[in-house]
This record gives C-alpha cells, sequence and structure tokens, in this order.
C-alpha cells in the first residue's frame, strides 16, 4: 500500500460497517487519516480520579472514577425499579442513574471500591450533579474479559481521553485506533526539510504514535509541539497561496476624483469624521488605488460607523466611473441599509432624477421579493450603468444579474456568507472588484489571521460622539420571578419617558403542527430531559405582552416569515415613535439604526451564542439617552449558559467578549462556512491560546510561497493541501 492511500483507506474496511457508520456520521470521521487525527482530548493517569467537582452541565464527559456505594430503589409500588451509584473521586460524588432491565450488569460489576470509566451527559436533579444511564467500562481487575481487554489496551500510565458521543464511548474510539495506528508510519510529512531542522521537530509518524498512546507527560507536549505546527502551517500556506494569486490578478485602480461625488457628499455631512473612520478610509483609498484587487477586512464594534466609511468606498468607485455593490444577508438589513444610505446621500442618491444632483447617482435595492416591475427596473439601472450604487440580498448573485461596470464589492455580516456565495457576485465584473468584508463581531487577531488569513485587516475601535453606554443586566426567571415582572415595569418607564423598545425570542411561534411532531418525536425518546420545554416565541410572548404587563402600549412583531412590505412597514413605523415595544427575532440583529430605542429584553438569552448577544445589544443605546439590555434565562446558576450569560452582562468589550465565546465554543463553529475549505484542518491548534505558533507559522508559509507559488519543489506539502482541500474547496483558494 503507497504512503497516501492508508490515509485514504475507508474505515469500514478496518472498523466493521456499524462503528465506521456512526463515526462517520456523529464525528465526520470517514478515513483512517481521519480517525488518526482524531486527537485525544485530555489524558487522565492511571491510578488518579477524575475531579467531579469541575464537570460542566449538559455537556457530555468521560471520567475516571470509583464506586463509594450502590443501591437498587423500588418504585410505582414494586413494579419499577432503579439503581443508585454513588461516585467519588476522594472529596466530591457524582451520582449514577440505571432504570429498569438496564440496573441488571451494572448492579453486578459496580461493587464498592471498583474503578472504571464512565461517559454520559451531566444534568442536575434533586440539587446533586448526575449521569442518567452511562455507558462505562471497568479499568480494574474483573472476571469481564472485555474490561482486561479494555485495560490491556492501555498498556501506559496515561488514559487516552476521546472527543466522544452518546453512540460511541471514548474507550471504543482508543480501540479502533489500535487498528489503524500502524498506518501512522505512512503519514506524509507537509514540512519542508530545511524548517523541520531549525525548529527540532519529532517526526510526525512518531508524534501521531505519541499523542495516541503516550507513555509519559513529555510525549504529550512533544507531540502537540508538532501537530500544532502542521495543521497551522498547512493552513497559512492554503492562504498565502490564495493571496498570492490575488495580486497576480488585474484590476481597474478606481482613484478618488476631485469635486466629485465624494466630495460633494462629505461637504453635507453634518458631523466630522472620527480619527479611526479617517485612518481606515486612507487605507481603503490606497488599496482601490491599485491596479490588483483589494481584499480588506472591515471589522468594528457595533456603531462604530463602518457603513459611513464603506459608502465612503463605494461613492470613490462610482466617481471612478465604476458601480459598487453591498451583499447584506437578510432582507431586513438590505433594506435597512438601502433607507440609510439613500437618506444620508439625499439629492446626490437622486442622479438622473427630478431633484436629484448633477453629481448624484441612483442607488437602487434588489432583493428576492421585489415585484416583478421594480426588479425588472433595477436590473436594467444596473447593466446600463445608471445605477452607480445596488443593495441586496443573495439575490444579487443570480446569472440574469449583470453590470455595467463592477468596481466594489461590499459584503455585510462576512460570517453569514461562503466564500463561494462571495466569488460569485465577484465573478460579475469586467475585471476582478476590489473586496471590502466587513463584520461587527469584533475578532481576536489570531482568528484573523487564521479564518480571514487571506484578507488585510482595518480596524475601528472607536465609537462615534454621542453614542451612550448600555447597562446589561442577567434576569433569573425560574429562580426569581419578582425580576422578570421588573423587568416588564422598566420597558414601560422607557416608553413613559419617550423612549422604545425591543423585545427578542429565539423563535417566531405559532407551528403548533410543526411542536406536535417535535412533540411526538420526545415522546419516542425517554433519554431526552422531559422539563426542556421549545424556546420562547414572538408571537406568544407578543400575545401575553399586549394582554399582560405592557397592555395599553403599541406592541408589534417583526420575523422572517412575515411579507417583506410587512417587514418594512412595521420598521418604518417603529423607526418613526409610533411603535413602543417591537417583538422580534433577530432580524433586528445587524444594521437596523433606531436611535431612540433604549431598552432591549432578550428572552431565553442562554439560546443565543455570545456574538450574537452582543451583536442585539448593540440595538439599544445608539442616541443620546442611555441604553438597557436585560438577558432573562432559566438556565440554572451553575450552568455553561449562565456563565456565558453573566460574562456578556460584564463587559461591552466586544473583543474580550469574542475571546470568551471562542474559548467556549472552540474552533469548529467559529470558522464555519465563512472559510469552508479550512473547517475540519484545526483539530489540535486553538487559535487563542496559539498566537505565537500561527504567527511563526504565517511567516513561513508566506515566504515559501513567495519563493515557489506552485510548491513545485515540495510535492509532499502539495499532497497534504490536496487532502485537506478537496476540489470544490481548492477552487475557492484560486478564485480571484
Amino acid at each position: 500500500m503507497d504512503r497516501v492511500s492508508s490515509f485514504d483507506e475507508p474505515l469500514k474496511k478496518l472498523l466493521g460497517g456499524a462503528t465506521a457508520k456512526v463515526m462517520a456520521e456523529h464525528l465526520d470521521l470517514h478515513t483512517v487519516g481521519d480517525l488518526l487525527h482524531h486527537y485525544p482530548r485530555r489524558y487522565e493517569e492511571r491510578g488518579k480520579l477524575t475531579a467531579l467537582a469541575d464537570l460542566p452541565l449538559d455537556e457530555h464527559v468521560t471520567v475516571v472514577a470509583q464506586v463509594a456505594d450502590a443501591r437498587i430503589l423500588m418504585f410505582n409500588n414494586g413494579r419499577g425499579k432503579r439503581l443508585e451509584v454513588t461516585l467519588t473521586d476522594g472529596s466530591g460524588r457524582l451520582q449514577l442513574v440505571f432504570f429498569g432491565h438496564g440496573v441488571h450488569k451494572p448492579h453486578k460489576e459496580l461493587l464498592p471500591g471498583r474503578r472504571a470509566m464512565f461517559a454520559g451527559k451531566v444534568s442536575v436533579f434533586n440539587r446533586k450533579m448526575q449521569l442518567a444511564h452511562p455507558t462505562y467500562q471497568l479499568l480494574d481487575a474483573s472476571d469481564s474479559d472485555e474490561a482486561t481487554e479494555a485495560v490491556d489496551g492501555f498498556a501506559g500510565r496515561l488514559l487516552p481521553i476521546y472527543p466522544a458521543c452518546k453512540q460511541l464511548d471514548s474507550w471504543r474510539i482508543a480501540k479502533a485506533v489500535d487498528a489503524v495506528l500502524p498506518s501512522a508510519q505512512d503519514a506524509v510529512d507537509p514540512l519542508p526539510a530545511s524548517l523541520r531542522e531549525g525548529r527540532d521537530f519529532t517526526p510526525l509518524p512518531e508524534a501521531l504514535l505519541k499523542v495516541h498512546r503516550p507513555q509519559t507527560k513529555a510525549d504529550v507536549e512533544d507531540a502537540k509541539a508538532r501537530l500544532k505546527w502542521d495543521e497551522a502551517f498547512v493552513l497559512q500556506v492554503a492562504l498565502a497561496r490564495r493571496r498570492y494569486a490575488d495580486t497576480q490578478l488585474p484590476a481597474a485602480a478606481r482613484r478618488p476624483v476631485a469635486d466629485g461625488l465624494l466630495d460633494a457628499f462629505d461637504a453635507k455631512l453634518p458631523f466630522t469624521l472620527t480619527e479611526g473612520q479617517q485612518k481606515v478610509s486612507k487605507e481603503i483609498f490606497d488599496d482601490l488605488a491599485t491596479e490588483h484587487p483589494m481584499h480588506r477586512l472591515l471589522q468594528g464594534e457595533v456603531g462604530s460607523g463602518k457603513t459611513m466609511v464603506a459608502l465612503r468606498a463605494m461613492l470613490t468607485v462610482v466617481d471612478a466611473g465604476g458601480q459598487a455593490a453591498m451583499l447584506a444577508p437578510t432582507e431586513v438589513l438590505a433594506q435597512q441599509h438601502h433607507r440609510s444610505i439613500t437618506e444620508m446621500m439625499g439629492e446626490l442618491a437622486e442622479g438622473g432624477m427630478l431633484g436629484g444632483s448633477d453629481r448624484g447617482t441612483k442607488v437602487v435595492l434588489l432583493t428576492g421579493s421585489m415585484g416583478m416591475a421594480a426588479r425588472r427596473q433595477a436590473l436594467l439601472d444596473l447593466v446600463t450603468g445608471e445605477a452607480g450604487i445596488v443593495i441586496g440580498t443573495h439575490a444579487l448573485i443570480e446569472d440574469k444579474v449583470q453590470f455595467h461596470d463592477l468596481g466594489l464589492v461590499v459584503v455585510d455580516e462576512q460570517h453569514r456568507f461562503g466564500v463561494e456565495q462571495r466569488d460569485a457576485l465577484r465573478s460579475k465584473g469586467k475585471q476582478p472588484p476590489h473586496l471590502l468584508v466587513m463584520t461587527a463581531t469584533p475578532i481576536p487577531r489570531t482568528v484573523a489571521m487564521t479564518v480571514f488569513g487571506d484578507l488585510e485587516t482595518s480596524v475601528l475601535d472607536q465609537l462615534p460622539a454621542g453614542r451612550s453606554p448600555i447597562a446589561s443586566h442577567v434576569v433569573p426567571a425560574k429562580d426569581k420571578p419578582h425580576f422578570l415582572a421588573r423587568a416588564w415595569e422598566r420597558v414601560r418607564e422607557e416608553v413613559e419617558n419617550g423612549h422604545q423598545a425591543y423585545v427578542v425570542c429565539p423563535r417566531i411561534g405559532d407551528d403548533a403542527e410543526e411542536e406536535g411532531k417535535k412533540g411526538k418525536a420526545k415522546k419516542k425518546a425517554p433519554e431526552e430531559d422531559p422539563e426542556k420545554r421549545p424556546p420562547l416565541a414572538v408571537l406568544d410572548i407578543a400575545d401575553e405582552l399586549r394582554e399582560g404587563a405592557l397592555a395599553g402600549l403599541g406592541v408589534e412583531v417583526l420575523h422572517g416569515r412575515m411579507h417583506p412590505d410587512e417587514k418594512d412597514d412595521v420598521m418604518r413605523r417603529f423607526a418613526a415613535g409610533d411603535v413602543d415595544v417591537l417583538v422580534a427575532t433577530t432580524v433586528i440583529e445587524v444594521g437596523v439604526n433606531v436611535p431612540n430605542a433604549t431598552a432591549m429584553v432578550i428572552m431565553d438569552a442562554d439560546r443565543f451564542g455570545v456574538s450574537q448577544l452582543h451583536q442585539l445589544r448593540g440595538r439599544v443605546g445608539r442616541g443620546s439617552a442611555p441604553g438597557l439590555c436585560l438577558l432573562v434565562s432559566e438556565a440554572h446558576e451553575a450552568s455553561p449558559a449562565r456563565a456565558r450569560l453573566s460574562a456578556v452582562a460584564a463587559t461591552l468589550d466586544g473583543f474580550e467578549l469574542s475571546r470568551i465565546d471562542l474559548e467556549q465554543r472552540r474552533e469548529g463553529d467559529v470558522l464555519g462556512q465563512a472559510q469552508s475549505g479550512v473547517r475540519s484542518s484545526l483539530r489540535m491548534l486553538t487559535v487563542i491560546d496559539d498566537e505565537e505558533v500561527i504567527a511563526a507559522a504565517r511567516e513561513e508559509a508566506v515566504a515559501i510561497v513567495a519563493a515557489d507559488p506552485e510548491l513545485e519543489h515540495l510535492p509532499e506539502l502539495r499532497t497534504v493541501l490536496a487532502a485537506l482541500l478537496d476540489k470544490d474547496r481548492e477552487e475557492y483558494l484560486d478564485k480571484g
């Protein structure tokens, strides 16, 4: 078997169909190489027990512990029985519960004094932490052949604990790893010899053996150091190749024109741009003036004035004879951008119309739900060049949309779009257009280097004058219901003071049939928590508030199932102050700007991510009055969800929150679809902790790609890149 194919061999050939199927479906592991790169999450020392007090709630865990006692309890007048086993680590305790027919085997095996590995989901019952129906593997002498075999498999002092799932325990994954471990000798080494020698790295086959079956903690550290470098380096080479390819593409230089549209716009601005806006604008103008495409990421806090910077870039391109397109993730946001940009530009947005400025241009909106006549006119304005600026949703990407001369693409909230969508719009220019990507989710430097490594980065970290602070508080609705009553009083007080409020819910509601289906599914799955209810819904909460706590106030709803004209009408009336309280889904998350809105109540706040909560909160405090954000949750006080909410309430620093978000969610979610080609490559590297490795790998990668863009002299590196990036993903790296 040659060196590459042993890593490419399907797991079902070695492990059997059932195990391979679970690995593919639940762990995204398909080949020998995938499994060899599925590294242990941590290691337990033989003889030492897991600290039970530190276990995270609602997560699937694997622990090594000792049985303290076990007892069978009867219920339902003796018809039912359950086994309760208490585990100990010497200080803390954890309860296991087994029901019905599942009682006999553990009752026979889990005797006081026995040690074992246990796996299950941590929950709280009667204020005690417990695992219900856990799986387990005995670790001490026993009559069980399976147990003896498992212990023999872990001959070393360190027991590897793998990322596992309910369907496949850590020790079964360890057994599968044993079956493929001989293939580690066939690993293709991606690091150039000069780089390996200069850094005295452990050889790759040895690193794979050490990470899976270490004899000492030093083995683990050696292996990690090597494997982190591989991940960082291969990823940075992929990104460096994309950056290099972009510099080889031609683009039309778009230089500012004296006394043009931009100068006319700047002259009518009622305020002065912040230093940050001026600095970032200069970076963008310098890029636009070059003859290869700009690729720039503009990140900044909620409300830092990114739209203003983007608009000035678009006006520069129109001055230079080109067109600019802004791609927004939702219709509400596209309409909001269109409305705010036309308002900011005034008569300059009415080029060719009666009353419009001689120096003006046309600003058009293009969304999927527009009427045929309006859509036809917008398409005509684009192809003739009559419209200098277009703002739209995914509808901009469709084949029938043609431009006269597309010079700049602005992508708002990049994390909502895949690279493929971004490139589909860029392919509509006569030459590759310039690209400006905006995000209001602050990104730590390391993430910018990994996720957006093909883009230059600009940061807006100043808020414009006049923005008010936002006070944030967690409202524990289950423990202290009177706190929730007080939250609604605060909303009423804000409205009585002439302000407005948002109430945000995770779900729309009015889908009884769908809930019925979910309910049936739940009955068939007894392992799910019966107390878990569906997330709170916009339509239900709006009705409750109208009839109860906010009776007499103008309460309206906004959600994604409404007709676009309805949505636009509600937003216009809310912006005009005709609606007191807007009950909405996350359609208001980004871009919505109503300075008079001062309060926000987020229901079931624990159902949202940290960055999303920060985005939502940014909708209030946009005027001169201070903002208030109340995070309502029924989550248990000791749960990770409540810790997340407390972190959001404690700081307004988006960069700090992005670090917390990343530490809690880990890298897979953060990379998401934004750069679909790199998601699976981060297994050992943690972008928060490994900044030095990433920065050094980037430096090496840039030098190597500059000297050998096609990697002709590094066939092993090409092989590893090809395995990492399948055909579609390789294409996005080669696109302009």
